[in-house]
């Protein structure tokens, strides 16, 4: 079993930490994206699409996007539950990590994509993308202070996949100059929790 992993990535983190907070070690093999060696044949054998991270299981089985590479492990190692306990707990995760995904990190990521100058070099930038996408993420996070004015992590009182996921995709979110505003208090509350826990230095 290997890990295909970009140390920078948001994504690849998420499943470090999350094998972290399972006590999982999985061998790393890096694959550098701004050399583009995931858009060469090799790589695009495993990952058609070309993202990271990807898990090739012993028997040659390819498994990419890292949520799936979660569950996998999630479904091999159910203890401490990290997408829930019971149906109403799983719910509740996969609703706030669906936001986090589809939010936050899409936000996140198009202000990158279209405003970095790292990126420049791999995407057709269009700026005007930057400044909405700037709001939309300070909005989410707004939101996400009051919801965690009510509870201790993302989806309720237990860490999960959604508390992985949100750390992630705010620590990436600093390399644009989104962070949180520092009025957020809750979510500075719970930023320094998680950012605390051992995990979040895999």
């Amino acid at each position: 079993m290997k890990l295909y992993d970009f140390k920078q990535a948001p994504n690849p983190r998420r499943v470090r930490i999350f094998l972290a907070e399972k006590g999982i070690a999985v061998p790393l093999e890096q694959v550098d994206i701004f050399q583009r060696t995931n858009r060469q044949a090799p790589f695009l054998a495993k990952n058609p699409l070309g993202g990271i991270p990807v898990l090739e299981l012993d028997d040659g089985t390819c498994i990419a996007e890292s949520v799936a590479i979660c569950r996998y492990f999630e479904a091999l190692h159910p203890d401490p539950p990290l997408f829930g306990r019971d149906a109403r707990e799983q719910a509740l995760i996969e609703m706030w990590n669906r936001r986090v995904d589809l939010v936050l990190l899409n936000a996140i990521g198009m202000v990158w994509g279209h405003g970095s100058p790292l990126t420049a070099k791999v995407v057709q930038q269009i700026p005007e993308n930057v400044e909405p996408n700037r709001k939309r993420a300070a909005g989410f996070l707004e939101l996400l202070d009051r919801e965690l004015g009510t509870r201790a992590f993302v989806a309720g009182e237990r860490i999960s996949i959604a508390d992985i996921s949100a750390l992630c995709a705010i620590d990436f979110a600093t390399m644009v100059q989104i962070a949180p505003d520092p009025a957020l208090a809750s979510v500075a509350r719970w930023h320094s929790g998680m950012s605390a826990r051992p995990s979040a230095s895999a």
